[in-house]
């Protein structure tokens, strides 16, 4: 099994900036994309950036310009700049992990929130 730890989540003014990490353990010999997911209440749960095991990213068009994904791969961890927070940033974001082992396995963390004051 896989396991995930987030950190860096809380509450922040708007205009501010937070880091989010999350660090996969486990049954892991080959990572395929990591990235991050949100979710505000009420809304569906939508990917924020994902980065793939060559370095290409993609982001949700609402973070472009302000949040940058990264990953440190000796460390099997993925990192999500955010810059310039506003309010409807809020959210729970989750860290996603794909495992490939034959197949690929999806991994999800717990989630952590974070809320951007106005």
């Amino acid at each position: 099994q896989v396991q995930l730890v987030e950190s860096g989540g809380g509450l922040v003014q708007a205009g501010g900036s937070l880091r989010l990490s999350c660090a996969a353990s486990g049954s892991i010999f080959s990572i395929n994309a990591m990235g991050w997911y949100r979710q505000a209440p009420g809304k569906q749960r939508e990917l924020v950036a994902r980065i793939t095991s060559g370095g290409s990213t993609n982001y949700a068009d609402s973070v472009k310009g302000r949040f940058t994904i990264s990953r440190d791969n000796a460390k099997n961890m993925v990192y999500l700049q955010m810059n310039g927070l506003k309010p409807e940033d809020t959210a729970v974001y989750y860290c996603n992990v794909g495992v490939i082992r034959g197949l690929l396995y999806d991994y999800w963390g717990q989630g952590t929130q974070v809320t951007v004051s106005s």
